[in-house]
């Protein structure tokens, strides 16, 4: 995955609270285990009028101004529902790197740091505050540090945010769960050659 440093983007505004995976990524385009190709996908049914497939204009990532949104901020609850990595993938492979909001469901939450967007939890005053300001499209260029763990608006005000020091961690080094095992690449290999020696049954192949 892609390392998470210092962001700045335009913030599209989602009011809305409990937006599911659902909505996120509807069920229908869950057959591919690609992470590519389910940005155009993303919030399908509110983007696409389900009769003629044409653009919904009215619904915000459709608008000009936030086609190029890098960062999302949302209301509460943001993606509850089922556990499905999908949703991460589309947020991601539409341009999202970045989602503010009062709360998250559990799973999606992790999700998000295994796949590189950062999902950061502020106060729903500021939220609203930030919706606002969010709200003046092309002008609504914010900046997100990870490791100051700040975001600052388009007035210059700087927020902070807080942040489990590991996840951080794997943020700025592009560490998933695969990567974090490659750093145990050494003891592995000492172990297995250690397993191979004193127990060389467990390595022959069967026959």
């Amino acid at each position: 995955m892609k390392a998470f440093t210092t962001l700045t983007g335009i913030a599209a505004p989602l009011d809305m609270i409990n937006v599911d995976t659902d909505m996120i990524i509807p069920k229908q385009f869950l057959k591919t285990i690609q992470r590519t190709g389910l940005g155009k996908n993303l919030f399908h049914e509110m983007r696409y009028d389900a009769d003629s497939g044409a653009e919904i204009s009215d619904f915000v990532l459709n608008k000009d101004q936030y086609r190029g949104a890098e960062i999302l901020v949302a209301g509460d609850n943001f993606g509850c529902g089922s556990s499905r990595e999908h949703a991460p993938w589309a947020l991601l492979d539409f341009g999202i790197r970045c989602v503010l909001a009062p709360s998250f469901a559990d799973i999606f939450y992790n999700n998000c740091f295994k796949n590189g967007i950062l999902p950061i939890r502020l106060p729903r005053e500021v939220i609203d505050r930030l919706m606002d300001k969010a709200g003046r499209g092309s002008n609504a260029t914010f900046t997100v540090d990870l490791e100051s763990q700040t975001v600052t608006d388009p007035d210059g005000e700087e927020i902070s945010f807080e942040l489990d020091a590991f996840r951080k961690h794997c943020l700025l080094n592009a560490l998933d769960d695969i990567g974090l095992t490659m750093q145990k690449g050494g003891k592995i290999d000492t172990f297995e050659g250690s397993q191979t020696a004193s127990q060389p049954w467990l390595y022959r192949a069967a026959g």
